[in-house]
């Protein structure tokens, strides 16, 4: 055997080599990420059993809930802000439904301002946001579910702590503020700006130097809520997974199960890339000397119609 020819097989055995460590690396890479995976899954898993909360009136419903992921059909949610304590049944400080359209990927999202005066089921006509600390999350439904005349499938409950550590793992939220102020001791100058968790948490909940009152303050959890959804549809860092998998499982509740986040995640996350406000027009009214805001039935009128036709829509 000639020099050359034995200096080509040396070579190719290093190449052979080279492949196979190569090979055996990219093998331990996917196998570890696969491990990470599925115990992030796990974790995810774990954490979907503690939030899922379900209500009473879910079991008649089961069939209609069931066939809305089956069949990749609009539904309606409502989501709840409540700011508990110890003791103290509380209120909800915020009443957010938003409706969820697969197949115009849209989203129709209404405030609904806690002093709205509407009937709440068997206790007569108060202040929306008193539902919740009359009868918990199935009256808060079910008086919306009224009120709006559209069923109301699922819900989200959120600890106002777990919004704020929630934002953090997230990175923060950005939104663009339409003038300066001062909230809590922290202010907020006009245009596009940064917020942690605090920060979002103290932006969302001024209302008393807006003009515009309750109007300014919806807007601004609405701004703060689709910020926060899209950071989340686009989030990258898998270091942080787990950190948001916990601080979910500490201070949310909700009727979704991992099965229909797993539909949301594959079927409906486009919905977020198209939003559509819906504002609630109505007036300050004192009645038995109680402040409320009074709605009336014509805007109602409108804003069912609004509601329907984005359902229907395809």
């Amino acid at each position: 055997m000639n020099v050359t020819t034995r200096l080509e097989k040396q070579h190719s055995k290093r190449k052979r080599r080279w492949i196979y460590w190569i090979g055996a690396t990219l093998l331990v890479i996917v196998l570890t990420v696969a491990a990470y995976s599925l115990y992030i899954y796990s974790q995810l898993n774990t954490a979907v059993e503690t939030m899922h909360e379900p209500l009473d009136r879910d079991t008649e419903r089961k069939k209609e809930m069931d066939r809305i992921f089956d069949k990749r059909d609009s539904f309606n949610i409502l989501l709840l802000g409540v700011d508990e304590r110890a003791n103290d049944a509380g209120r909800t400080d915020t009443m957010i439904f938003m409706s969820l359209n697969p197949n115009t990927e849209s989203m129709v999202m209404m405030s609904i301002p806690r002093d709205t005066y509407t009937e709440i089921p068997g206790r007569g006509m108060d202040k929306i946001n008193h539902a919740y600390a009359f009868g918990g999350t199935d009256l808060a439904l079910n008086t919306v579910e009224q009120l709006l005349a559209v069923p109301i499938h699922y819900y989200t409950k959120i600890n106002m702590e777990g919004f704020v550590q929630g934002v953090d793992a997230i990175g923060g939220v950005t939104v663009n503020n339409s003038f300066t102020f001062t909230q809590d001791g922290s202010t907020f100058p006009e245009g596009e700006i940064h917020l942690d968790g605090e920060e979002a948490l103290k932006y969302s909940r001024m209302r008393k130097q807006d003009p515009r009152g309750d109007f300014g303050r919806n807007d601004r959890q609405r701004q703060v809520i689709e910020a926060a959804l899209k950071e989340a549809a686009n989030f990258s860092s898998v270091t942080k997974i787990g950190e948001i998998v916990d601080i979910l499982g500490d201070n949310v509740r909700m009727n979704l199960t991992m099965e229909n986040i797993h539909s949301l995640f594959l079927n409906y996350r486009q919905t977020v890339s198209t939003v559509k406000t819906i504002e609630i027009n109505g007036s300050g009214s004192t009645i038995n000397g109680i402040w409320y805001y009074v709605v009336p039935e014509e805007e109602w009128t409108r804003i069912k119609s609004e509601i329907n036709s984005h359902m229907e829509a395809s």
